[in-house]
């Protein structure tokens, strides 16, 4: 859809407020939000290191000082800064509101205002508003058992941690999607404004509908400095600032007054009201053509309020405030002096009265109830999920027949795209769930195959598009496309973290590139687990596919299965992988990755027409056992093998299937029992993942004491890794990635890699011999054969430049 209403003027002004106007008018609020952020500065800096005289009722003492000074000062005086006034915000316009930050190093700020709104008391009843609970509090901080020097699943309000930074302002608008009257504010520190997911995330706007979601308000502050050196963004002028976000596409306010105070007032009203302004007229019908959307950047002097000098160096206003400003309190006299000094410059006694409770025009400040931004609901969204209305998979099955007929079976003739099967099952998803489920894609939605969705929805992009451009406009859109994978995660992220449902389809290759993030979401989860009042969310699922063994025409740049082991390396009760073997089981495995809650899924099919195996019903079977003997493809149904073939992931699995069927042919008494295995953890023992196969059942699958071939979609050491522990480990065998790759044919990168049909029958031979008479007295020429096969095969593609009529035809029968 082209949007034609007309657009507004290319523009570098600076929105016109008076702040001498604001201070006149509301002089007496202001000298209330002051006094807050007294308080709020106080207690952070408390924090960092107080923990006895919380109150300062006496002369400071080396005794009273924490042994170990953890935390961060620098940002915390703007974090309490911009807190106090989007309270003041949230009370004047009953705003529906809570905050993401950037910096979460910056966490005695935000804890100190959760503090005084009482949001803390509602999940830590003995954090009371009065001395004996103030005293709690303060000590606790970076203290063990205590509150982490860092934001964290256990700090109320907090959906993003913000200890690996880039991605605040992206998760930020992924929480505001569908959530019409929500808005988030989001604090981007100018360290964080320098990564590259950050530069990306301005651009959210473009993807986010004022008719159907809420807004977020984008904070930019700049201290100037990072750990230890000037940040370029403090380091540019109004003007380039102006030039960059206007180019962006954002209306900006900067805000650096003398009067900051004021200035933040009159900012927050305006940023607020053309909020309002742009949703209203999307609502109404009337939508804005490239709206500009408010952009408030704060200059603010790093450690503001602090220790101005120390030691002949700059403390407040350099990088020397961004930790702990004066670490050697406890044995340098004239810098516990400094510290007294800084904490008396508050002026507590007027914070707090005789029994430690903030005085009632401090508490005045805060909004109350679930205005309250450490208790707004979106922000626990495993209170606020809600089950998705899932379809049946029966309306989705492949026709698989099982029945033979005059020598013929019908298993594996189908050749369908696993990827395209799932997509019409995703269509059902979105048509019955049109509020709760998103598709977050780096432009490979159709490249995977799952185009079907478009039958039901379309890409949303709220910035003018050609009219010949196809499944793409302004008036919603279930589907996210952006070409930067940190940013489709951490849209997902914010989606999920509030409530919500959604999947993460991608190329294999390129979803290591938001490894960490992945990490860091598993990690928020795990942690969640320890506080009852946060329940489950909705699971991260990645459907990762255009995989390895089919991207023989991208090249070696687009080899990569990496991304598997990096899900292994986390927290067995949070972590999934899923190697589905065909449509059915796929189609059964997305679903059921839907309904969970608490886990990293990942889903690994390919998105090329690929034999179909298992009925529906066996699907279901076969994924909810993880794995089992294919019985109908062993010899005499996998009775007393020689050897085990077991067949990891789709494209193995072909190999698997093809090399137990040649072998059968050619070789029928060397007796072959086929596995295929579906969910990847059952390969690890029951001690060690919840998923995983007790010793016994590990047996009766694999066999005690015969060899086992394992044809792996990615590398072998994720097998190896899983198997450790295993008895008898020396009769695995396991094939895999091996890095070798490049623009090929499909068969050789599986002889490339050795994880060709005749590889595996050559292993096969070799194995058994020592067991099996018969395959030993004709494994010489065996071996010759299938290797002078291979050498044939290498001619023939060099000759032909494709793979011949027998690999590319074949079938299972």
């Amino acid at each position: 859809m082209t949007v034609t209403t007309s657009t507004p003027p290319f523009s570098l002004s600076i929105p016109e407020i008076s702040v001498e106007r604001v201070r006149e008018t509301q002089g007496a609020e202001l000298e209330a939000i002051a006094r807050y952020q007294r308080a709020t500065n106080y207690l952070a800096a408390a924090q960092i290191y107080l923990k006895d005289n919380v109150l300062l009722r006496e002369p400071l003492k080396p005794e009273h000082i924490k042994d170990r000074l953890l935390g961060h000062w620098g940002t915390c005086p703007g974090i309490n800064l911009i807190y106090a006034h989007l309270n003041r915000l949230i009370r004047r316009y009953d705003a529906n509101m809570f905050l993401v930050t950037g910096p979460g190093h910056g966490a005695p700020a935000n804890l100190a205002n959760l503090y005084l709104e009482g949001s803390l008391n509602e999940f830590y009843p003995q954090l009371t508003l009065n001395q004996a609970g103030l005293y709690d509090f303060i000590k606790r901080f970076s203290w063990p058992g205590g509150f982490p020097s860092h934001l964290y699943p256990g700090t109320p309000g907090t959906i993003h941690e913000g200890g690996e930074l880039g991605y605040a302002l992206a998760t930020s608008f992924g929480a505001v999607m569908d959530n019409p009257d929500l808005v988030v504010a989001c604090i981007v520190g100018d360290g964080e404004a320098e990564t590259g997911p950050t530069a990306t995330a301005w651009h959210s706007y473009k993807y986010l509908d004022p008719a159907e979601s809420g807004a977020v308000l984008p904070i930019l502050h700049l201290n100037g400095y990072k750990i230890s050196s000037p940040t370029i963004y403090g380091s540019m002028s109004d003007e380039e600032l102006l030039h960059l976000f206007t180019g962006y596409g954002y209306q900006v306010r900067i805000v650096q007054d003398g009067d900051l105070d004021a200035d933040m007032y009159g900012s927050m009203d305006w940023a607020y009201q053309e909020i309002c302004r742009i949703q209203q007229a999307a609502r109404s019908g009337d939508r804005i053509s490239k709206p500009k959307w408010p952009l408030l950047i704060l200059r603010s002097l790093k450690g503001m309020g602090g220790i101005k000098e120390m030691d002949g160096e700059p403390i407040e206003g350099s990088y020397r405030s961004h930790q702990v400003p004066a670490r050697e309190v406890k044995t340098k006299q004239y810098q516990l002096e400094l510290l007294e000094n800084w904490l008396r410059s508050y002026r507590v006694q007027e914070l707090f009265d005789e029994q430690g409770r903030p005085v009632p025009e401090i508490l005045e400040q805060c909004p109350k109830g679930k205005r309250r931004m450490g208790y707004n609901p979106h922000t626990l969204g495993g209170r606020i999920r809600k089950e998705l209305d899932l379809p049946s998979i029966f309306d989705y099955q492949v026709p698989v027949e099982r029945t033979e007929t005059e020598g013929y079976c019908r298993r594996g003739e189908s050749l369908v795209s696993n990827t395209e099967e799932v997509g019409k099952y995703l269509r059902g998803v979105m048509e019955r769930n049109p509020k709760l489920f998103r598709i977050f894609s780096p432009d490979e939605l159709e490249s995977n195959k799952l185009n079907k969705v478009f039958d039901v929805t379309q890409r949303n992009y709220q910035w003018p598009t050609n009219p010949h451009d196809t499944n793409i406009g302004a008036n919603g859109g279930r589907v996210l496309e952006i070409l930067s994978e940190h940013t489709c995660q951490a849209w997902l992220q914010g989606y999920l973290l509030t409530g919500r449902h959604g999947l993460f389809p991608s190329y294999e290759a390129f979803l290591g590139i938001i490894t960490t993030m992945m990490d860091q979401f598993a990690k928020f989860v795990k942690f969640s687990e320890d506080f009852p009042w946060r329940t489950p969310v909705s699971s991260l699922n990645y459907l990762e596919s255009s995989t390895l063994w089919r991207q023989e025409h991208n090249g070696f740049s687009h080899q990569n299965p990496g991304f598997i082991n990096s899900v292994l390396d986390q927290q067995a009760e949070n972590a999934r992988v899923y190697l589905p073997p065909d449509a059915n089981c796929l189609i059964s495995t997305i679903d059921h990755c839907l309904q969970s809650t608490g886990y990293v899924n990942l889903v690994v099919a390919n998105k090329n027409p690929m034999p179909q195996w298992l009925t529906m019903e066996e699907a279901i079977a076969h994924c909810r056992a993880g794995a089992s003997v294919w019985s109908w493809a062993s010899i005499d149904e996998g009775i007393n093998p020689d050897i085990v073939l077991v067949g990891i992931g789709d494209s193995p699995t072909i190999e698997v299937m093809a090399a137990a069927q040649i072998l059968r042919t050619e070789m029928p008494q060397l007796r072959v029992r086929v596995v295929n295995v579906t969910d990847l953890l059952v390969l690890e023992e029951k001690s060690a993942h919840p998923h995983g196969l007790d010793a016994e059942m590990f047996d009766a699958l694999f066999t005690p004491d015969k060899p086992v071939i394992i044809n792996f979609h990615g590398y072998s050491s994720a097998v190896k890794q899983l198997l450790f522990g295993r008895r008898n480990l020396k009769r695995f065998h396991i094939n895999g990635y091996r890095e070798e790759g490049t623009t090929t044919t499909p068969f050789d990168m599986q002889v490339r890699n050795q994880t060709s049909r005749y590889h595996l029958i050559m292993q096969a031979i070799r194995l058994a011999a020592a067991g099996n008479p018969y395959v030993a007295a004709r494994a010489v020429r065996s071996l010759s054969h299938y290797e002078y096969i291979l050498q044939d095969y290498k001619r023939f593609i060099e000759e032909n430049g494709t793979d011949p009529e027998e690999i590319s035809n074949w079938q299972w029968c």
